[in-house]
């Protein structure tokens, strides 16, 4: 999770809120659900062991709208954008996406393989679909992340921390660890100390079931 570690906090910061996930479903309870059709089985005997933080806007730099769910459900409009020629066709998704105002959208349950990373490898060891969770963030590599964003995120982990104990927060890595030189989100706007702060202060109860 970087190289950096700053355990400290500004007080009186509002304490990030523990999510619940379904066992049974993989599925945030209370989250907005877009069920995704870019998804499939993880390999067998692989369960889930790294966290990847992503960045995306669509159109880049532009916030808000339906794009994002667009395109991780596969009917993104080709004409609705320039940017979106080059992309409409790609079957991509995540597991979740926080939007800046710190909403979560679950795409893919956590138990299935998001198809997020591309061509990557981590440790040494390639194709980390297999083995990951795939958390987008709302934004760019310049636009620092919202307050809310963390936040959600932090509740997020500590969620997942909490059903899955083959995750751990030292695996926790941006998009640009898994595949460099072909990905730099989520970018040097996104505080990794601060992330891990918060999951320092952040309560682990959050499985349902």
């Amino acid at each position: 999770m970087g190289n950096c570690y700053d355990s400290t906090m500004s007080k009186g910061a509002p304490r990030p809120r523990p999510l619940y996930i379904d066992r049974a479903t993989g599925l945030i309870g209370g989250a907005r659900q877009v069920l995704s059709p870019h998804f499939d089985d993880r390999p067998s005997g692989c369960v889930p062991e790294l966290l990847v933080v992503h960045g995306i806007s669509l159109p880049p730099g532009e916030f808000g709208g339906p794009w994002i769910d667009r395109l991780f459900t596969g009917t993104l409009p080709a004409n609705g954008h320039p940017y979106f020629r080059a992309i409409a066709a790609q079957r991509v998704s995540a597991h979740a996406l926080i939007r800046r105002d710190g909403q979560i959208v679950q795409y893919v349950p956590f138990d299935a393989r998001a198809w997020h990373a591309g061509q990557s490898a981590w440790c040494g060891r390639a194709g980390c679909n297999d083995f990951s969770i795939g958390v987008e963030l709302e934004g760019t590599d310049e636009t620092p992340y919202a307050d809310a964003q963390y936040y959600a995120l932090a509740g997020l982990i500590s969620a997942l921390l909490s059903v899955y104990p083959s995750l751990r927060k030292e695996a926790i890595v941006g998009h640009s660890d898994i595949a460099p030189g072909r990905k730099t989100d989520p970018g040097p706007s996104f505080e990794w100390a601060r992330l891990r702060a918060l999951l320092d202060q952040t309560p682990r109860d959050g499985t349902e079931g």
